[in-house]
């Protein structure tokens, strides 16, 4: 396993708190519920981070765009607890911002400080740009952070989100599928999703014409052809199944009108991502050319960009990624801002199983969410063998294990793996 030379780290030194009058602990509380220090002696609460890891798996899932690597971050305290993240793609430069720039940070600052951390981290890439591979890497280690708190506090992390909101989670199933193509057979799809109680999907009809076209041009055929799928699920099943439609951002402002006006008579669910994510008042545009709603956008990171896409009126629905919008903290502060407006959230969940593990914590707590997406052959099939729980959907519904933090693991076989390369620098 290969080391990396040992940072010099930032020391966090906790100020004691006095104690109250005799007979009493401090704030008066009885002795026993308080902080036990004596000079020369750790208190038992003090925790530290000692290590920090990284697990680069070369190849996760297939998408759209092709095959995608994932990172894991692994936090580990001085008293043996590890806290689990993750971020994708692009992993090897994401495990090169958490080596070179954050750790330095880390090491041995307490763990449960999160907000602190959360900015500071975001504070050290301010100079160069803190979204890309920076704010990805900040997310892997925010959800680690996490995970850890609830280890911590042997508590699952929906509750240090502010408890459950719900306890099953409603989810539409994003359709890189292992059974049916829905290019093909998206009739039978649809049936083997409601099979299953899942009552919505999300399909991509329209990007082999935008890819041909450059997504500037589509004609009355290349509408036809797009439509043909979303028939199919109509003739299939009726309106049994909601369907939500992605676009990817290939398509430029015209032929987003048209394909939006041309779907309207099929019930669409939302329309994601049909334009590049660089101009929110051509998407301001295309709300007002369409009673559909629109939902904005993955490829957002933080806040103030989610507030940008609010502002504007544009975006009926949010559907932040908690690998790319800076973790769990920033996910519910843009939830949160997203309430403001009276907007719900879908989090994006098309990633490896950290992040579906992460994104049901987040979905149980939120007082506004409107969906969680899940890919069933992410949960039955391609995180086998990789963790030591799945989050797969009973009955069209998920929910979050009941365990100390995020309640997964990596499963041992990981490390043996010849396509994962680990990577570790402690104090």
């Amino acid at each position: 396993m290969p080391h990396s030379l040992p940072l010099v780290s930032t020391q966090h030194h906790p100020v004691s708190l006095h104690r109250g009058p005799a007979g009493e602990g401090q704030f008066g509380l009885p002795p026993r519920a308080a902080n036990s220090h004596r000079p020369g002696r750790t208190r038992p609460e003090d925790v530290k981070i000692q290590r920090i890891e990284t697990l680069v798996l070369s190849r996760g899932v297939r998408v759209h765009a092709g095959e995608i690597s994932w990172l894991w971050v692994r936090v580990h305290t001085d008293d043996g607890r590890v806290g689990l993240g993750e971020t994708y793609p692009m992993a090897t430069a994401c495990e090169a911002v958490i080596h070179a720039q954050l750790a330095p940070l880390l090491l041995g600052r307490d763990p449960r400080q999160i907000d602190r951390l959360w900015a500071d981290m975001k504070l050290a890439c301010e100079t160069f740009g803190h979204a890309g591979a920076e704010m990805r890497a900040i997310s892997a280690i925010d959800i680690a952070l996490w995970d850890l708190l609830g280890k911590i506090a042997g508590l699952p992390v929906y509750q240090l989100l502010g408890g459950a909101c719900r306890d099953r989670i409603p989810t539409y199933n994003t359709c890189y599928d292992h059974l049916f193509d829905f290019t093909t057979h998206a009739g039978p799809l649809a049936n083997s999703l409601l099979e299953q109680g899942i009552g919505a999907m999300k399909i991509w009809p329209f990007d082999q014409v935008a890819l041909r076209n450059r997504g500037q041009y589509l004609s009355p055929s290349e509408i036809e052809e797009g439509l043909a799928p979303i028939r199919q699920i109509r003739d299939a099943v009726g309106d049994r199944m909601a369907i939500a439609l992605e676009f990817h951002g290939y398509w430029n402002l015209p032929c987003a009108v048209r394909i939006a006006q041309a779907v309207e008579p099929y019930q669409i669910l939302w329309l994601e991502e049909m334009m590049p994510q660089d101009s929110a008042p051509a998407y301001r545009h295309l709300a007002q050319a369409t009673r559909i709603p629109l939902i904005l956008s993955e490829r957002y990171m933080t806040r103030w960009q989610f507030r940008e896409v609010l502002e504007s009126g544009a975006a009926k629905i949010v559907n932040p990624d908690l690998c790319w919008c800076g973790g769990l903290s920033e996910a519910k502060r843009i939830a949160t801002l997203a309430e403001t407006w009276q907007v719900p959230v879908a989090p994006h969940n098309c990633g490896g199983p950290v992040l579906h593990l992460a994104s049901l914590h987040l979905a149980r707590n939120l007082p506004n969410l409107f969906l969680l997406e899940s890919v069933r052959r992410h949960y039955l099939k391609e995180y086998q063998g990789l963790v030591t729980e799945t989050g797969a959907a009973s009955e069209g519904f998920l929910t979050t294990p009941e365990s100390p933090g995020l309640g997964l693991d990596l499963d041992a076989r990981v490390f043996q793996r010849s396509d994962v390369s680990v990577r570790e620098v402690s104090l």
